[in-house]
């Protein structure tokens, strides 16, 4: 009785037969997904103590490999041990088709971004302008490669992508004039990329915003602020803004002026462009440029002093800037030379 129920002829197969390919779907689906556990398993322990990237790049790629591509898979095994209709048969076909060229996109993928994330690494401790591009390139090859594998796919369910890429075409001019404002900030970050204005990590100066450079998007830069909080910048809008960047300072040129008091002796006048010299030259990573009596001022002779500090850091150079006034405080006060601050006489004439 049960043998001649399983002979039954369901969908031009009989009952046994679907059981079957129940029983080989549910055994495929449970070895690949245990296989696919074991394997990554094994390997991430592995790769843990070598230093090469291949086997980092092997696990993510088992890792990635995605539950629905293992169902497919076991469903076409499943469908061997049936008699399908050539339709259906087709259907499984280009479904397992799909499946896979999806599945590869997602290797790619996988692989491109190990790659870049190698090279970005070895850029950040190297050449920093470099990240910028790296991201660039990234962003360009994820987007071809996604629009070739949605064309095969395409391809495959029996769209005719010739007239699809030429339709486009026509429709690419639309969506540009649509999108000029998303566009300008596409090209100027293409510009920000190759012409390097500045790079990830330059301190910038853009009106009465400043801070470091954390990312340079499609749309956006983003800027951290000395204060902690983040600046987004439009692309276009920044290439079109005065920029100062500290992050290509070699050195840094100081100005200072000094002021003392009218009633300085007219020879220690002369000893003070000597005892400034004598402080800008005591430190190290300084160059002296000059130090000259300026000009008579309402209540101070007045002394101004460029002198240069051959190091970009600002911390650095405060720390220069202020052992260079309190050398000259000291030798001011050796030499009874006092500082000039307002100050306002008054004569009476008793007649």
């Amino acid at each position: 009785m049960i043998l001649e129920n399983l002979n039954q002829p369901v969908l031009n197969n009989s009952l046994l037969q679907w059981l079957i390919s129940a029983a080989v779907f549910l055994v495929t689906i449970f070895l690949l997904r245990i296989t696919q556990h074991l394997v990554r398993r094994r390997l991430a322990a592995f790769a843990i103590e070598t230093d090469t990237q291949w086997d980092d790049m092997l696990v993510a790629f088992i890792t990635r490999t995605k539950l629905l591509f293992l169902v497919v898979v076991s469903i076409f095994v499943a469908s061997v041990f049936l008699e399908l209709p050539d339709r259906i048969q087709s259907v499984v076909s280009n479904l397992l088709v799909i499946a896979l060229i999806i599945q590869s996109g997602i290797w790619g993928v996988t692989f491109l971004a190990t790659v870049l994330d190698s090279y970005r690494q070895h850029a950040l401790e190297t050449n920093r302008a470099a990240v910028t591009t790296i991201n660039l390139i990234g962003l360009v090859t994820r987007i071809v490669l996604w629009s070739i594998i949605a064309l095969l796919v395409l391809d495959n369910l029996g769209v005719n992508i010739t007239a699809l890429v030429a339709g486009l075409g026509i429709g690419g001019v639309a969506v540009a004039l649509a999108l000029q404002n998303v566009l300008g900030d596409l090209f100027a970050s293409l510009s920000i990329t190759f012409d390097k204005p500045f790079i990830i990590g330059d301190f910038l100066v853009i009106g009465d915003h400043m801070g470091s450079v954390e990312n340079v998007g499609l749309k956006t830069t983003r800027v951290r602020s000395l204060s902690g909080e983040q600046l987004v910048f439009s692309n276009s809008d920044l290439l079109n803004s005065r920029i100062r960047n500290f992050g290509r300072m070699f050195e840094r040129r100081v100005v200072f002026s000094i002021g003392v008091t009218y009633e300085t002796p007219r020879e220690k006048l002369r000893r003070i462009p000597e005892i400034i010299r004598g402080a800008v030259e005591a430190q190290n990573d300084t160059r002296f440029d000059r130090s000259h009596f300026m000009k008579y001022g309402d209540y101070a002779l007045m002394f101004e002093t460029v002198f240069y500090v051959l190091s970009p850091d600002y911390n650095s150079y405060m720390d220069i800037q202020q052992s260079i006034y309190f050398a000259i405080h000291e030798d001011f006060e050796q030499e009874g030379i006092e500082f000039a601050y307002p100050t306002q006489k008054v004569y009476v004439h008793k007649d």
